[in-house]
């Protein structure tokens, strides 16, 4: 009865660790990755007035003009594009899911880094697609030989996301342009994943958008003002992609049908929003949780996102996780994110006593 697609994939690994927060007392919950700080006042006052205003019909499939000339203007400033276009989506994984659809045929090859997000695998394998995992440990540095190695007369597409999840790293400017090259030299796609684009700590983020052409751009609300329920993403397409702008707007029509009304007018109306003072919290959480387990773990420190990849000390990673949960703290398996059980992953997105708690409970379990 069910499909061999749907049997291909199985239920997320957070999703499961999540939902035992629920049936645990007293839990320190560095599992799921979702801002803990409220949505700034202004964007909540423009989702309120934009319901109140009766923006809660459908919107136009690619999203509302207003929101959609906004962000080309921002591209337009930050990559210099003289023509582009923009789709707003049903989240990063919304835009995810289109790209994916529209771009890979069965047997086609998509250059995936590893750890990687969760979905990347799981969609390219729904559309009959193949991963190759390029291997970044121990630092979870992608480099340019690790690309121009795996890379065959199937490959299609690169999956860049920096700042990264699950590992925090992001790539610098002269990686980027090196990948370019490479991207060029073989003609690929590139997908790149900058969902925590704002949650850069030590020096600003860079774009591969900015130096090479063929660059779908993903980028999104919900980690930047702390709404992920509003499932609320876009993509940016540079004038040699404009060709698949039309195409992944048709397939949401026949998919997600458009994102929700109220909150891209909100959006729209907010583009600016000031989230400094968040970023600056953060980049207290992500000093605090390296600096706690420095000792006791070989950990990278997280340049973005608000994640650390932790080697488990001595043992399986899903062996430490059950210890961990045992001993009430949610961690998720690096397995989940890579093809490797050596690591798991920390979300430091909750309070900094969430975090002393949880750092001491970790440093006793590995003792």
């Amino acid at each position: 009865m069910i499909s061999d697609r749907c049997k291909k994939i199985d239920a997320s690994g957070i999703r499961r660790i999540w939902q035992l927060a629920s049936q645990m007392t007293d839990p320190v919950d560095f599992s799921i990755g979702e801002p803990d700080f409220d949505v700034p006042a202004n964007l909540k006052a423009a989702a309120h007035e934009a319901i109140d205003d009766k923006y809660n019909g459908y919107a136009l499939t690619a999203g509302i003009p207003a929101l959609r000339e906004g962000l080309k203007k921002k591209a337009i400033e930050e990559f210099g594009w003289k023509s582009l276009d923009a789709i707003v989506t049903s989240g990063v994984s919304g835009a995810l899911h289109l790209a994916f659809m529209a771009l890979v045929n069965p047997g086609d090859e998509v250059l995936v880094p590893d750890p990687y997000f969760v979905s990347y695998s799981h969609l390219v394998g729904l559309m009959d697609g193949k991963c190759v995992y390029l291997n970044t440990y121990p630092d979870f540095q992608l480099t340019a030989d690790m690309i121009e190695n795996s890379i065959t007369d199937k490959s299609k597409i690169l999956i860049i996301n920096s700042p990264a999840n699950p590992t925090g790293r992001m790539l610098d400017e002269s990686l980027l342009k090196k990948i370019a090259q490479i991207a060029q030299k073989h003609d690929l796609i590139i997908i790149s994943d900058e969902i925590y684009w704002e949650f850069s700590y030590d020096s600003p983020p860079v774009s591969i958008a900015n130096y090479y052409e063929k660059t779908l751009v993903l980028r999104g609300f919900s980690k930047t003002y702390g709404v992920p329920g509003w499932r609320l993403g876009y993509i940016l397409f540079p004038e040699a992609l404009l060709e698949l702008a039309e195409r992944m707007a048709t397939l949401q029509q026949y998919t997600f049908v458009c994102a929700a009304h109220p909150f891209q007018k909100a959006a729209a109306d907010a583009l600016d929003c000031d989230i400094s003072n968040e970023i600056k919290s953060y980049r207290e959480k992500r000093d605090l949780i390296y600096d706690g387990l420095k000792e006791s773990f070989n950990l990278h420190k997280p340049e973005g996102a608000f994640y650390a990849f932790v080697e488990a000390p001595n043992q399986k990673a899903s062996e430490f996780v059950e210890k961990a949960i045992q001993n009430n703290v949610l961690i998720i398996p690096g397995s989940v994110f890579s093809q490797q059980d050596t690591h798991f992953r920390i979300s430091f997105a909750t309070s900094n006593e969430q975090i002393e708690k949880g750092i001491s409970r970790l440093k006793e379990i590995a003792s």
